[in-house]
């Protein structure tokens, strides 16, 4: 279903907006990540508008034009809604794609549990996938470490799945951001690993399948599935607006590369996205 596609891409949004909305409205407007801390451009408002500037909330919509699925080779756009909040004291984050909550937090060292859920797969998402029936969503629990060396971020997490593909997938990644006058520039690089059998959910083909979709039968198994690629611009409109533009590259590999379900092993995507920062 078309809402499940921007809710796959939100995760790439996400990082290099939370740091936009901290750094990036403050009077010092020096490199991002430079730990050193710096005081708001204005006092904080009263009434439900404080409460809100409090919490972090950034509020947005934008769209987003990627592909109908992973692996596939037909594109679709579609508008994304966004809000984001953070509680008790910057220890608990809740976005579109879950909830994150600090358990430890040390100078640049943060170990973080998350939870939230997997979308799935419809097979009336492409014609390409009739036969090969849904992957059912599913409720989704992890971690994550993450360590900031001045405007680079290294991470890495791990999520279990339950329900859907039942799997287990863990992701790798680094986030570099720098700001030059109004404006964040931001890369990333990351790669995916998933068990069997989220790999088997998703890119596998059994022959009950394969009789029913025509494509051959295929044992995919654990490993790498995918790298990412991302570089963004956000321009900081006033101290509450922003207007951010991003494009991402993901490429298959391993035993997804190799799958009948995929049609095409580059998934580039481009994004849209105004925000409002209480």
């Amino acid at each position: 279903m078309k809402k499940k596609i921007g809710l796959m891409i939100l995760p790439t949004l996400l990082m290099p907006l939370s740091a936009a909305g901290n750094e990036a409205w403050a009077a010092d407007r020096g490199e991002l990540g430079a730990g050193e801390p710096v005081a708001p451009t204005s006092e904080r408002p009263g009434g439900i508008r404080g409460k809100l500037h409090d919490w972090n909330v950034v509020i947005g919509a934008g769209a987003v034009y990627g592909p109908k699925f992973e692996g596939s080779k037909d594109f679709e756009a579609m508008p994304v809604p966004f809000i984001s909040a953070s509680f008790f004291n910057d220890y608990v984050h809740v976005d579109p794609t879950g909830l994150e909550i600090d358990i430890y937090k040390v100078e640049n060292f943060k170990i973080s549990a998350t939870g939230g859920m997997e979308f799935g797969r419809d097979e009336d998402d492409s014609d390409h996938l009739k036969g090969l029936g849904d992957i059912d969503s599913g409720a989704k629990i992890g971690g994550v470490i993450s360590y900031e060396l001045g405007p680079i971020e290294l991470s890495a997490g791990i999520d279990k799945i339950i329900g859907g593909s039942d799997g287990v997938t863990g992701t790798f990644g680094a986030e570099y951001s720098h700001m030059v006058g109004k404006f964040i520039l931001s890369a990333g690089a990351s790669a995916t690993w998933a068990d069997k059998s989220y790999m088997k959910s998703y890119f596998g083909v059994t022959p009950f399948q394969s009789a029913r979709s025509g494509l051959e039968v295929y044992d995919a198994g654990a490993g790498f599935k995918r790298i990412d690629l991302t570089a963004s611009v956000t321009y900081l409109a006033s101290e509450h607006w922003f207007i951010r533009g991003q494009a991402e590259l993901g490429i298959l590999t391993g035993d997804a590369r190799n799958s009948p379900v995929v049609q095409k092993d580059t998934q580039p995507s481009v994004m849209m996205f105004v925000g409002y920062k209480f």
